[in-house]
């Protein structure tokens, strides 16, 4: 069973770390809901399978679905064959928590954390093997160089800190680049005391000029005010916290509202 190119497929070959990948939940108990990406040919189910939790997976290579069914790895009826970004993440456990876990196909791995980020309310830890440079980018701190749009977004809701690294000779076939597994946990208060939709907005346009300070990308959004004249808006996106753009969505907010009633 070779892997498929368009599936971005590069199957975890090492037992040691789909081990470690397994033991990676810090909050699973038993019976919990935990739903696995892209299995591939099971090297991480089968030590998801001896924790005792409710497992599905999800998997859009018809041939992988055969052969995790052959090997008895998965139930038929635990098996979601489907894109997991166009799975009804409300549905897969009756609108129940899981935990979401996997080797992730490297090509949408970013498009999943959107989709966990938008269905946090379901989903309260994650672990899952990433190419090591989106890893990276998503546990950053404020004043790396690797902090960004993907880093603000996700730490808004999760805190994140990495498990392990793994090399291109784990997989077959090799990757060209490396690989970091990570893990996600959801904050307590996961609710932002801001619009969302206008914060996502403020936090893409500010690191659509990564360089530039924040009073010259964020002229767009500020209009008809002098609030850019602050000292505040001199930095640039990389030196905010999460909180910082929270602060600066309810400042927007609160001038768009103002106009609104002239």
């Amino acid at each position: 069973m070779k892997a498929k190119k368009s599936f971005g497929q590069h199957f975890l070959v090492n037992e040691h770390i789909a081990e470690q990948i397994a033991e990676g939940f810090t909050k699973v108990t038993e019976n919990a809901n935990v739903l696995e990406i892209g299995p591939g040919k099971g090297v991480l189910t089968k030590y998801l399978n001896k924790k005792n939790t409710h497992l599905k997976v999800v998997e859009a290579d018809q041939d992988m679905v055969h052969y995790l069914i052959k090997n008895q790895i998965v139930p038929n009826e635990d098996i979601i064959f489907l894109d997991f970004l166009k799975l009804n993440l409300s549905k897969v456990f009756d609108n129940e928590e899981f935990y979401l876990i996997g080797n992730y196909p490297y090509n949408i791995s970013s498009q999943i954390l959107i989709k966990m980020i938008n269905s946090r309310e379901l989903v309260p830890e994650m672990v899952g093997m990433f190419q090591k440079e989106v890893a990276d980018r998503v546990v950053a701190p404020p004043g790396s160089k690797t902090y960004g749009v993907i880093s603000v977004l996700v730490q808004a809701y999760y805190e994140g800190v990495t498990i392990i690294d793994v090399p291109p000779h784990n997989f077959s076939p090799p990757p060209r680049v490396n690989s970091s597994v990570i893990r996600l946990v959801r904050k307590e208060k996961y609710e932002l005391p801001c619009d969302e939709r206008l914060f996502r907005n403020v936090v893409k346009t500010s690191f659509n000029g990564r360089r530039k300070m924040l009073r010259n990308t964020l002229k767009p959004l500020f209009k008809q005010s002098d609030i850019l004249e602050d000292v505040f808006f001199t930095q640039r996106p990389e030196q905010l916290s999460v909180s910082d753009f929270v602060d600066i969505t309810i400042k927007l907010s609160n001038i768009n509202n103002n106009n609104s009633e002239i």
